[in-house]
């Protein structure tokens, strides 16, 4: 901030000109957009990314680390490493960076015997693997070289090893199999399930994999709609408001993240956001055409329940989570404006940078009042925050 007394008289004019600029700047919204008009609003949304970025990336380097290990909240788990690890390289941060160098040592000091990248003891192996296999994939393309090949693939062989199929006892009519949990085996879950399918994408000789087939073959069984690739009861009974989202799991009677059995009043199953966008993507990474029912009845419900303020069917929980998995997989749909059901259209990647700029904290963090799933931790926000905008380019 400049202190008014120093002030000197020949900034009047470049003043003006920044009144100026963002006077125009906020006329697009009200008179009609000339070509000049549209290039100064484009321009505005850029450097609201930009300036947002560089605030969040700050954070990061400067608070979020440990500098003794290069982890970040290991407390909770090394995925929130490789989480903030992958955000900071997206956003341009170099490979070269040391403070990039002990982070990445720090998720190879996790790699465990088996081949998995999670902490000794860990009940979350897949979703911790998952994430380190994304991060040190990037990193690889960073460095332009494969000096992470080895270690990625035996963290694939790994995440392949635990997943829900006949080798665990589970049969392809068995709502188990294809699925991922986190790696205590207590249920497998379409988040862990969709983790499982990003880090495959990143493992080129996973592309149409038998792996991938059978993960989406649970996440099918997730979704509210009645096809041959989902018969189960909840997908029978769905309701109109309901039909084509996700739920968190079709094991057993299914379950929603209310953890409800019959969560709605015809006995059905409440889909919610990140799931349906979590297993948009999910189809889109695994090859599934934009034409397939279930990809276009992902995408109707998508139209029916857009929202930046909420995470739709659970509220102000997960938001963070959500807005990373709305960038992710509306990147992967690859269509800049999304129409929904009211006829309007969003420009989704400017209107994500408008709420994401509005939320963060002073000092460049995020973090989620709603402190469920450990978004009260302001480096796990902010990496989810990071990866959002890294989409919004």
């Amino acid at each position: 901030m400049i202190c008014r007394n120093s002030m000197k008289p020949n900034l009047g004019p470049i003043v003006f000109g920044l009144v100026l600029l963002v006077f125009t700047a906020q006329s697009t919204d009200i008179l009609a957009q000339s070509p000049r008009d549209a290039e100064v609003g484009a321009l505005t949304n850029a450097q609201q990314h930009r300036a947002t970025v560089t605030k969040g990336v700050a954070f990061l380097l400067q608070q979020g680390q440990n500098r003794t290990d290069g982890s970040f909240s290991k407390q909770l788990s090394p995925a929130v490493t490789s989480m903030c690890t992958s955000a900071l390289i997206r956003n341009g941060v170099s490979v070269e960076n040391p403070q990039i160098k002990q982070a990445l040592a720090f998720i190879e000091s996790m790699v465990q015997s088996d081949g998995g990248i999670y902490a000794p003891g860990s009940n979350l192996r897949n979703y911790e693997t998952s994430v380190g296999i994304m991060c040190l994939a990037q990193a690889n393309e960073a460095f332009g070289d494969a000096r992470y090949d080895e270690v990625i693939s035996s963290a694939a062989r790994f995440l392949k090893g635990i997943q829900w199929d006949q080798g665990e006892g589970h049969q392809p009519v068995s709502r188990h199999y294809g699925g991922q949990g986190y790696g205590s085996h207590k249920r497998p879950d379409a988040s862990n399930t969709s983790f499982f399918l990003d880090a495959l994408k990143e493992v080129k000789t996973e592309s149409n994999s038998v792996a991938m087939a059978k993960a989406i073959t649970f996440m099918s069984r997730c979704q509210n709609l009645p096809t041959p690739h989902n018969d189960a009861q909840f997908a029978q009974v769905v309701g109109e408001d309901d039909r084509g989202g996700f739920i968190y799991s079709a094991v057993g009677e299914g379950e929603t993240k209310a953890e409800s059995t019959s969560d709605t009043p015809i006995g059905g199953l409440r889909s919610y956001a990140s799931m349906t966008y979590a297993g948009l993507k999910s189809f889109l990474y695994a090859g599934i055409d934009k034409d397939d029912i279930r990809v276009k009845a992902a995408l109707d419900w998508i139209g029916r329940h857009y929202d930046l303020n909420s995470n739709p069917g659970v509220g102000q929980q997960g938001l963070y989570y959500y807005y990373h998995v709305f960038a992710k997989a509306l990147d992967a749909y690859d269509q800049p404006i999304i129409k929904t059901s009211d006829g309007e259209a969003h420009n989704w990647r400017s209107e994500l940078v408008n709420v994401l700029a509005e939320k963060q904290n002073a000092d460049g963090s995020w973090t989620n009042p709603a402190d469920r799933w450990y978004e009260g931790d302001p480096n796990l926000v902010t990496s989810y925050s990071l990866l959002a905008l890294s989409y919004c380019k």
